[in-house]
């Protein structure tokens, strides 16, 4: 399994028990949507492992504790702290209309409703206050707020963001 077939789930926290219980902090809005997985993959030295669970359940909400199979120790349970975990992309639930996944847009085409074609989104930029999308045109990079004000469709069929951005936010790039 390649990262690039996953989507980043969360990452192992902390041990919760001495006979190698651990915590992962989920990233998601719908942490009950996984409660009731039966492996995950996890991110072992840029390998992507697969891991058999055992049991699980929510520990004070948004975190899940896992009982792996195999690992019955704390020593175990210590070589996958701090490990990111994945599942593939077809554990992730469908979304309707103008909703996406950011990984569903990248290569899509942005045009605005006042400039015409802006360019094609290489990335998000999730790292800021708020987050971004990251536009190449023809080179020159175009960074729009993803904000739900500015989007005015989304095509997935054709590929296509439709937004409808301030007055001077794309010239200012292209000075």
């Amino acid at each position: 399994m390649q990262k690039s077939d996953c989507f980043y789930l969360g990452k192992i926290v902390k041990k919760y028990s001495f006979k190698g219980e651990l915590l992962i902090k989920l990233d998601t809005d719908e942490p009950e949507l996984y409660a009731d997985l039966d492996a995950i993959f996890i991110d072992l030295r840029n390998n992507l492992v697969p891991f058999f669970i055992e049991a699980s359940q929510f520990h004070k909400s948004e975190l899940l504790r896992v009982k792996f199979e195999d690992v019955d120790t704390e020593q175990d349970a210590d070589s996958l702290l701090k490990c990111d975990v994945y599942l593939p992309l077809e554990f992730l639930p469908k979304l309707e209309d103008d909703k996406f996944y950011f990984h569903e847009i990248i290569g899509f085409k942005v045009e605005d409703v006042n400039y015409g074609t802006v360019g094609i989104v290489k990335a998000i930029n999730d790292s800021t206050a708020q987050t971004l999308f990251e536009i190449d045109r023809d080179g020159v990079e175009i960074l729009i707020p993803m904000n739900d004000a500015f989007i005015t469709k989304v095509d997935k069929k054709n590929k296509i963001i439709v937004v409808d951005t301030p007055p001077g936010l794309i010239e200012l790039y292209l000075q």
